[in-house]
């Protein structure tokens, strides 16, 4: 069976690709430069935009299922044309849809959740990949400065995330689910900030910034406002219990969540040479 990739070349999408790849599927890759993708071997890379429903349309034709990602670039605005691609993906006749959630809400998400299609909506909270933005700090200073210090956070390795979204694809029981994704564990960032020192071999120091300083970070590296304030609401006004660890990964995949620590071990020598 064939499966279309969105957001091939992504943290997940790659890992989406290999799982399909590893379990015998042949894989289709929806990317805006395949020039650039750097595929694994078997992979057909076609060109298209998620946020130009015309290029989606050929690379529908004969696929069982399609991973989709709720982003329309790699700032990743929302969708804006999620009714026109639910439209090509049942006018292709797709079996089976995976959504992956966005940062901020668009059209896509209500538009497959509240279609006839076979859909599972993945949203994982905090990406491990998340912290290879301290990896240059770190290399230059050995000093990680965030706010919220004392937030906790169950973050999820992108392999899991990939994993459930291949295993939604290809097997059954899973359509009209809404599976919330968590590491197997609750990290606040001074923990975490220990973890990456014990995998990488040296002390890193950690300085908390006010919502102040973040604003202005922020502002100089040009994050949008409404990113600036979203970022705020969900890491700075956390109800109690709002983050915490769930079984669904295991459940899912039959294998347990990947600790941080793992993850930290895989990614340190992003955090010990230059780039």
């Amino acid at each position: 069976m064939t499966y279309l990739v969105t957001g091939a070349t992504g943290s997940v999408g790659r890992h989406v690709v290999a799982y399909l790849l590893e379990a015998g599927h042949r894989v289709r890759a929806l990317t805006r430069d395949p020039g650039r993708a750097r595929l694994p071997e078997g992979v057909e890379v076609v060109q298209g935009d998620l946020g130009r429903t015309e290029t989606l349309r050929p690379a529908l034709k004969g696929v069982e299922g399609v991973h989709l990602i709720d982003a329309a670039d790699s700032a990743y605005a929302p969708l804006r044309n999620g009714p026109e691609i639910v439209e090509a993906i049942r006018k292709a006749g797709v079996g089976k849809v995976t959504l992956l959630s966005g940062w901020s809400p668009g059209t896509l998400e209500p538009a497959v959740t509240g279609s006839d299609l076979a859909w599972t909506y993945v949203q994982p909270t905090e990406f491990m990949a998340n912290a290879l933005a301290w990896a240059e700090p770190v290399r230059e200073s050995g000093l990680i400065e965030e706010p919220f210090a004392a937030t906790k956070t169950a973050m999820v390795h992108e392999a899991d995330i990939g994993a459930v979204i291949a295993t939604a694809l290809t097997e059954d029981g899973h359509e009209g689910r809404s599976y919330g994704l968590t590491g197997p564990e609750l990290l606040d960032v001074p923990a975490k900030v220990r973890i990456l020192s014990e995998a990488i071999g040296r002390e890193i120091a950690f300085r908390e910034l006010t919502v102040d300083e973040m604003r202005e970070r922020y502002r100089a590296q040009g994050v949008p406002e409404e990113m600036i304030e979203f970022q705020i609401e969900v890491f700075g006004n956390v109800p109690e219990g709002a983050y915490q660890v769930t079984p669904t990964v295991e459940e899912v995949t039959g294998r347990p969540p990947r600790t941080f620590a793992r993850w930290a071990a895989e990614h340190a020598a992003a955090f010990t040479r230059s780039a």
